[in-house]
């Protein structure tokens, strides 16, 4: 009998001690890491214990009957899904370099100062956040522009950077999970077979308090949190600073608003951002010519101008923008961008959503997750079963589209089942899933957050008020059943008896 003749091995339904002990695997290898490193060990030693968890997964596989071609196309699958993720952070990492470098992210800075005061900047943040996402539908997008600015504003302001992050990120996020052209919640919406404005008045219940309680938060934390460590005096010397570096001109800001026309016009993100990129790179070497030339010099360039700033705009968006000012927060604000400073971020979502697609496609997830759903015979149970799920899928799993699209799958027959509507699950999904993802340093939108902002995931997640009150309001919901939808068949049988 030749090999192709050979029969397939059987495939084993794997074993609870199977599915445990990845995840065991990897909360001892993520603890050890940051007991090990701290907040470093984002740098490299979490991406090691991810990858190390991948094999260990593999291996499981193997023992259960799986060919490595299955466990590869697993891996492979994971690649694919991830990247419009990966295009963007590099978009993302080039755009921030051509910015500083054209003065769209110093005149954001400039002109927010006259007008944020340290009182309510966290609050104001957070509004603006939740506008700007709710028009554009995207957090990523959000965080990445107008989020970096707000941050830079901080930082010269003296402020929280970390609370700060937590209000731009509980803004960006309430845009996210309820704007119609957030892809978030329209895949949302499908997986579960929910109208989409159907399932955006159902996520109101949830979202709209949530963020006016972290508004509430917000201010008093502007007012009781910790007091800027910067007073006027040197505040004004930053602003004149700032002024003297860059021609101060509202012409800076035309690179946001291309990126904003073209987000709303449903371009494409990646080709949006790095549009955006090269067309600040462009327009910085006819409005900053100054900055331009000095960052030349900098780097050894060209002395023909022309080839020179070709080469200023190129090095700015491999390698991000340097300013040595003599001023410590105008350097930090400045230096940063660059496609380069992506990789470790990159790094970090491979490994992870490589680890979470392994889980699912050897059945490691779905062996889990059964004797959870026989568990859950309350409606508050299985509310809270769905949120455990769903975050531990973030944790675990590393993305935020698995942790929303197996949710919405796997319980959606559950709740027909128990006489609730879609639009109940599709809440709780987003509410689960999407919301909590910036909340986990190797989550891919955890660590994209963290990279954007300059702000340590795990230092900002206490801050992102809303992302914790609104899966909280849900699950709330669930156990107590306001706002609970029935399915039409449910409805006519309570009205009926």
């Amino acid at each position: 009998m030749t090999d192709e003749q050979q029969p397939a091995p059987e495939i084993r339904r794997p074993s609870m001690a199977d599915a445990l002990i990845p995840l065991v695997a990897l909360t001892t290898l993520i603890a050890g890491s940051l007991a090990l490193f701290g907040l470093d060990a984002l740098d490299g030693p979490i991406q090691v214990g991810l990858l190390v968890c991948c094999a260990i997964a593999a291996l499981i596989g193997l023992r259960n009957g799986h060919s490595w071609s299955a466990v590869q196309a697993a891996g492979q699958g994971a690649l694919t899904s991830i990247t419009s993720a990966i295009f963007i952070l590099l978009a993302v990492g080039a755009l921030i370099g051509t910015w500083n470098l054209s003065g769209t992210i110093p005149t954001l800075v400039y002109y927010g100062m006259h007008v944020l005061s340290p009182a309510v900047f966290y609050v104001a943040t957070a509004v603006i956040c939740g506008v700007v996402a709710l028009s554009i539908g995207s957090s990523w997008t959000t965080a990445a522009t107008v989020g970096v600015g707000l941050i830079g504003i901080a930082a010269v302001l003296g402020v929280s950077p970390a609370i700060t992050a937590g209000a731009v990120i509980s803004g960006a996020y309430l845009g996210d999970k309820t704007s119609p052209l957030s892809e978030t919640t329209i895949l949302t919406s499908q997986m579960v077979g929910v109208d989409l404005y159907t399932h955006i008045r159902s996520q109101i219940w949830t979202s709209v308090p949530a963020f006016l309680l972290a508004a509430v938060g917000f201010t008093v934390a502007g007012f009781v949190g910790p007091a800027p460590t910067h007073d006027a005096a040197y505040q004004d010397i930053e602003l004149t600073k700032l002024g003297d570096i860059f021609w101060i001109t509202p012409l800076n800001l035309l690179p946001l608003v291309l990126l904003a026309f073209l987000s709303i016009r449903k371009a494409p993100a990646s080709l949006a951002l790095l549009g955006s990129a090269i067309f600040a790179g462009i327009q910085a070497t006819i409005l900053q010519r100054d900055v331009v030339n000095g960052f030349i010099h900098e780097i050894g360039g060209h002395a023909n101008p022309i080839v020179g700033s070709i080469q200023a705009v190129w090095k700015t968006m491999a390698n991000g923008f340097q300013m040595n000012s003599g001023i410590a927060d105008i350097d930090r604000l400045l230096s940063r961008g660059g496609m380069d400073s992506m990789l470790l971020t990159i790094w970090l979502i491979i490994a992870a959503v490589t680890f979470g697609a392994l889980l699912e496609q050897l059945g490691l997830i779905d062996r889990l997750i059964t004797p959870m759903i026989e568990r859950a015979r309350t409606r508050g149970r299985l509310y809270l079963t769905v949120f455990g799920f769903g975050f531990g899928l973030n944790v675990v799993a590393g993305d935020q589209y698995i942790a929303l699209v197996l949710p919405s799958r796997m319980f959606r027959a559950e709740f027909a089942a128990r006489g609730m509507a879609p639009q109940n699950l599709s809440r709780l999904a987003a509410d689960s899933a999407t919301v909590t993802s910036p909340l986990v340093p190797w989550n891919s939108c955890g660590a994209f957050m963290g990279a954007v902002l300059g702000v340590p995931t795990l230092s900002y997640a206490v801050f992102a008020f809303f992302n914790w009150l609104s899966p909280l309001l849900s699950v709330l919901y669930g156990f107590t059943g306001f706002k609970i939808v029935p399915t039409q068949r449910a409805a006519d049988t309570e009205g009926a008896v």
